[in-house]
């Protein structure tokens, strides 16, 4: 009886020595990852639910080259049930909306050629910051300290910066191309703000050359920006109409296969850039938040728990599509949105409204599709080949309204992020020559030229 005990002793112990192995193994596998995502702490549903803003961070007024006045457009987007929006004209740092920014003389023309500048009076400003401005019942906050900087420039390196005091980065001219952005945002960094790169599909001239969003270059250099400076969050994935910038999305992805295993993400946002009444209504965000604060604005921009809407999309023949455009601005069709994105494990689970399909987007490729209804749409990792390896899974909402991106739920298998070196201490004597050169307006005309040349040829 003795020697029977022994003898399932021993075999007990194997067994368990033999689990513990196992899960071992497993703990060290591709395949145990776990999903990062910036929505984790948001409250769907419930007394407690967070509340969902919609605003813009990226508009303009005749305090510099848009034809609406900071009175007029204010109220469009009140109107328009916007609940926060930032001001943001170009090389002129927005204030409070009852009051006059620091007026640039370059855009002293608006007032030459009879264009009405104005801004709230203090009564208006106060009805709607509080609702009660038509009795619409929810106020609109105002975000103060946005500028568009580089207003100069000529090859349209434009960065956003956020939350710079008000006698700070007004008439930041700034410099052409690759030395202009960094200009810009180490400026914004200094005075502590916030910045991300605006329609950076303008700048490479995606209109004319659409793979130049899978341009190496191109990635490294957003990238090394993105890497070097904190405070840059990342870039609109969504600016206006597109028109310009339809495939920054594509971008985009690039971006986060690119700094990711740095240990950073990149924020897509989304902003209207809007200079007439039109675009009011055209791309902007929607932020998930305990209260609608200026702080949580800027909490929410650092940690990307808010969704990017577009009602203008051309069509594409890249992967993640669409195939068709559309444009629903003015139209009023409800644009589709996330009642909850949220994990589990190795899953992810969308609900959703006024939404048709969702497609899951991975390393810039779809690796679901589906259409969605009242029941929650649920991806599962784990169905899918070599999942524990990509960087990031985001998703996609089509509907009739237009298209709304969450931002990247980060596949995280547990090794160190690399170290970033800068890049750029290595370059060449001739290469910061010329760096030099082409951040002057001279080589600027010169790429005009060229590519006005190019176009008429073709």
């Amino acid at each position: 009886m003795k020697t029977m005990k022994k003898i399932l002793c021993v075999i007990l112990s194997a067994i368990m020595l033999c689990s513990a192995c196992i899960v071992g193994v497993y703990a060290q596998s591709p395949s145990d990852y776990r999903i990062i995502s910036p929505y984790a702490d948001v409250v769907w549903s419930g007394d407690d639910a967070w509340g969902a803003y919609r605003g813009s961070l990226h508009s303009h007024t005749t305090y510099s080259d848009s034809d609406i006045d900071l009175a007029s457009m204010v109220k469009e987007y009140y109107k328009l049930g916007y609940d926060f929006l930032a001001n943001s004209d170009h090389g002129t740092t927005g204030v409070e909306w009852n009051r006059e920014p620091e007026k640039q003389l370059l855009y002293s023309y608006q007032t030459i050629i009879g264009k009405k500048v104005a801004h709230l009076t203090d009564e208006e400003y106060e009805a709607i910051s509080d609702g009660t401005f038509e009795n619409r019942g929810r106020g609109m906050l105002c975000v103060t300290g946005a500028n568009e900087l580089n207003n100069l420039s000529l090859t349209k390196n434009h960065v956003n910066g956020f939350f710079l005091p008000s006698d700070v980065g007004n008439g930041f001219g700034g410099v052409e191309n690759e030395a202009g952005y960094e200009k810009a945002i180490k400026f914004v960094q200094d005075n502590g703000g916030l910045s991300h790169i605006n329609h950076p599909g303008d700048w490479i001239n995606t209109n004319a050359d659409p793979e130049a969003v899978n341009d190496p270059e191109n990635i490294e250099f957003f990238g090394d920006l993105i890497l070097k400076y904190d405070s840059c969050l990342g870039l609109e994935v969504f600016n206006e109409g597109n028109g310009k910038t339809g495939y920054d999305r594509i971008l985009w992805d690039n971006l986060l296969m690119y700094c990711l295993p740095y240990g950073k993400s990149v924020i897509g946002f989304s902003n209207t850039d809007a200079h007439t009444f039109l675009n009011c209504d055209s791309s902007f965000s929607v932020f998930m938040m305990e209260e609608n604060t200026t702080e949580n604005v800027r909490k929410t921009m650092q940690n990307g728990a808010f969704f990017a809407v577009t009602r203008v999309l051309r069509g594409s023949d890249f992967e993640i599509g669409p195939s068709e455009g559309f444009d629903t601005r003015g139209s009023g069709i409800p644009f589709p949105m996330y009642k909850e994105l949220s994990v589990t494990g190795h899953t992810i689970t969308v609900k959703a409204e006024y939404a048709d399909e969702v497609q899951f987007i991975a390393d810039g490729k779809v690796i679901k599709k589906q259409s969605i209804g009242s029941e929650p749409v649920v991806l599962d990792l784990d169905e899918i080949e070599k999942a524990g390896e990509f960087s990031y899974v985001r998703a996609e909402l089509k509907g009739e309204g237009g298209m709304c991106l969450s931002q990247a739920l980060v596949i995280d298998d547990g090794s160190e992020p690399l170290s970033f070196e800068q890049k750029s201490d290595g370059r060449s004597f001739l290469n910061n020559i010329l760096m030099i050169i082409k951040s002057t307006k001279i080589w600027a005309i010169m790429q005009k030229i060229i590519i006005s040349v190019r176009k008429k040829i073709k």
